[in-house]
């Protein structure tokens, strides 16, 4: 096993960035905005699934946009009009919504994503055991209770866990996903009424350094405005390390929101 730095932690992440959706890594990296055209790649995340009207990426310096030849002019014109940091904003997007719309789509995910910071990354104390879970552990989990930390529909992808244990009763579960090569994404659930004691962060912690032992990048994703699991990731040893924008066609979205 070699030892990660976070420069290197952020080269993989960059680098699988470009594999979603073809194009460089150093174009995350550039001075100026790029837009190209959108092709799904071949080693692109699993949970990636098309119709992809348009997806825009940003690692804090510029946006990288990717679009069907349907929508290129309003996506070049909308990263033109405002700043790369106000295209993932109101009341900026609904100017990108509405020209979506003319066309049958609609702005669908918008999502923040981190990496663990290895000078913050550390064991938090549990109050409750914790047990590290492998694949084999998780057949009788898939319920509603641990649908963050695992995904039913994608079993094969779940690969190790760490859950927390009052007695024999299991309270709180990270779990992370092998959702591309070099990245295993992770998920928390914690049962209600043992929430607010620091199991989810610990519990996080202690699972990114179980992936980071098998050489592969731990990340995590969440909606700006879930503060809880934000604090979590912060509290774990993770940091904001890029932000994410997509849109699909609008009957999708209207299916989603029925």
């Amino acid at each position: 096993m070699k030892c990660m730095t976070n420069h290197e932690i952020m080269e993989i992440a960059m680098k699988q960035s470009a594999e979603d959706i073809e194009c460089c890594a150093e174009d995350f990296r550039a001075d100026k905005n790029v837009v190209l055209p959108f092709r799904l790649g071949k080693n692109a995340r699993k949970y990636y699934k098309e119709p992809i009207t348009c997806h825009f990426v940003s690692y804090g310096n510029n946006i990288v946009a990717a679009s069907i030849s349907e929508t290129m002019d309003i996506v070049s014109d909308y990263v033109k009009k405002f700043k790369f940091y106000e295209c993932f904003e109101t009341p900026n997007f609904h100017w990108l919504n509405e020209r979506l719309m003319e066309k049958g789509h609609k702005i669908c995910f918008m999502a923040e994503y981190y990496l663990p910071d290895l000078d913050r990354l550390s064991d938090l104390s549990c109050a409750y055991e914790t047990r590290v879970l492998t694949q084999e552990n998780f057949g009788e989990l898939y319920l509603p209770e641990w649908s963050n930390a695992l995904c039913a529909h994608r079993k094969y992808l779940d690969v190790l866990g760490v859950g927390a244990y009052d007695r024999n009763r299991l309270v709180g579960l990270a779990a992370c996903s092998a959702d591309c090569e070099d990245m295993w994404q992770i998920g928390v659930d914690v049962l209600p009424e043992y929430r607010r004691r620091g199991i989810a962060s610990a519990l996080t912690s202690a699972l990114a350094k179980e992936i980071i032992s098998r050489d592969k990048v731990p990340f995590y994703c969440t909606a700006w405005s879930n503060i809880r699991s934000v604090r979590s990731a912060i509290k774990s040893g993770f940091i904001p390390a890029w932000v994410e924008m997509t849109a699909k066609p609008a009957e999708i979205v209207d299916r989603m929101n029925r």
